[in-house]
């Protein structure tokens, strides 16, 4: 099987289809147009000679099994990736290909005049001479992690063809709503059953990650009072200026575009308001579990602080956890890891293990009882209209799936 044709086609095809994920929405999948892909790949497992392949209506995850073909005792292991794409416009989406690229930068969309700089985007100089899938400058790409399901399809494909491989029994596993923290919420754990399983949803070749952040997030609802500007005086409650002061006091420099490896932040996302009436959605995160919840309650001191100088205590907060750090669970049986870490050194891939700053369903499945540390899926500057994936770093990927497989037989 060529893998990079395989896989290079996968990711093409299902790039095409739109699924974003909508966090205004408590549905599940958040959007029905989630459910084409979900549809397209439970009838592709199928076709490939998955067995055991189902979709479920409660959490909308389309799980399959390899069945084992060994009578060795060896641990059933999965892996995961999700079908939703980031809040980004995914409309339409015409990925290109880049063959052999030179180094230089990449003129995504000539008609409006959208270049992808090597001086804004160092990450594409490594990629010298690959065949590089790119966006046409005005949607994502949605590599994250459409790259991932690609990689896990074809490794079990591969798989399926070759018999003579023996390997234990192994559970996959696509679903929703991963990019707003709620895809996970309803993963069925004992039905998977795994041992330990892999989200196949990181970034460049090597990253293998086992530590996230802890994860919450905060609504705030502002209520003023819009009087005339005339006659406001000692009347009008300005929502705004409230909204203001509440950032004023969030520390300046906490923030993503502040702070890198473990630093954690504050991070405000989305903000609508008039003078009437304002609402303020934001994420906190941290590695540390104390500095988490310090962080918290330091937002809900700024809240009471603030609502203490107005009778009508004009802010509304809702907070509530998302995640926490899935090292808590993994670091205390370290299988998985050392599995991975060995199948990547077997095919030559230097092991970069870093903390991941985002969030992974694996985080939420490894506190529910299958440890799932996060495995490279080679996509680069994710979310936006620079992401790009080269093939080869999915080749890589999908190398990685069949070797940890492999050697799982004698693990």
């Amino acid at each position: 099987m060529n893998f990079f044709e395989k896989t290079q086609e996968r990711l093409i095809r299902y790039a095409k289809i739109n699924t974003r994920s909508d966090v205004r929405q408590q549905t599940i999948p958040s959007t029905a147009i989630q459910l084409d892909l979900l549809r397209l790949l439970e009838e592709e497992l199928k076709e490939i000679g998955m067995e055991e392949v189902e979709f479920n209506e409660k959490n909308a995850f389309v799980t399959a099994t390899l069945p084992a073909n060994t009578d060795k005792d060896v641990p059933t292991i999965g892996f995961i990736a999700h079908v939703d794409t980031a809040d980004f416009n995914s409309e339409n989406v015409q990925p290109q290909i880049v063959e052999n690229y030179d180094g230089k930068d990449i003129v995504l969309n000539e008609a409006e005049g959208i270049v992808m700089k090597t001086a804004d985007f160092p990450n594409m100089l490594p990629y010298v001479s690959q065949t590089l899938i790119t966006t046409d400058g005005t949607t994502l790409l949605g590599a994250d992690d459409k790259s991932g399901i690609a990689e896990i399809v074809t490794a079990m494909e591969y798989l399926i063809n070759h018999p003579e491989i023996e390997h234990g029994k192994v559970r996959v596993a696509f679903g929703p709503d991963e990019e707003i923290g709620r895809g996970a919420d309803h993963f069925d754990v004992d039905h998977f059953d795994a041992k330990f399983a892999y989200t196949m949803d990181g970034g460049p070749v090597g990253e293998l990650e086992y530590e996230s952040f802890n994860a919450a997030a905060a609504n705030l609802t502002i209520t003023g009072k819009n009087i005339h500007p005339g006659t406001a005086k000692g009347k009008m409650i300005n929502a705004i200026t409230i909204m203001n002061d509440f950032i004023n006091h969030l520390p300046a420099n906490e923030v993503p575009e502040e702070t890198e490896g473990r630093e954690g932040f504050y991070h405000i996302g989305d903000v609508e308001g008039t003078v009437d009436h304002v609402t303020l959605s934001m994420i906190i995160r941290d590695f540390d579990r104390d500095s988490f919840e310090k962080r918290k309650a330091f937002v809900e001191e700024i809240v009471n602080d603030i609502n203490s100088k107005y009778p009508s205590q004009p802010i509304e907060l809702e907070l509530f956890d998302q995640y926490y750090n899935m090292a808590d669970i993994i670091q205390n049986d370290m299988a998985s890891v050392e599995l991975a870490h060995a199948a990547m050194e077997a095919l030559g891939i230097e092991p970069i293990i870093v903390p991941i700053r985002g969030g992974t369903d694996g985080s939420k499945i490894s506190f529910m009882g299958v440890p799932t540390p996060n495995i490279f899926a080679g996509g680069e500057n994710m979310h936006g209209r620079y992401e790009f994936v080269a093939v080869e770093s999915m080749v890589k990927a999908t190398e990685v799936i069949i070797e940890i497989i492999k050697r799982n037989i004698n693990n």
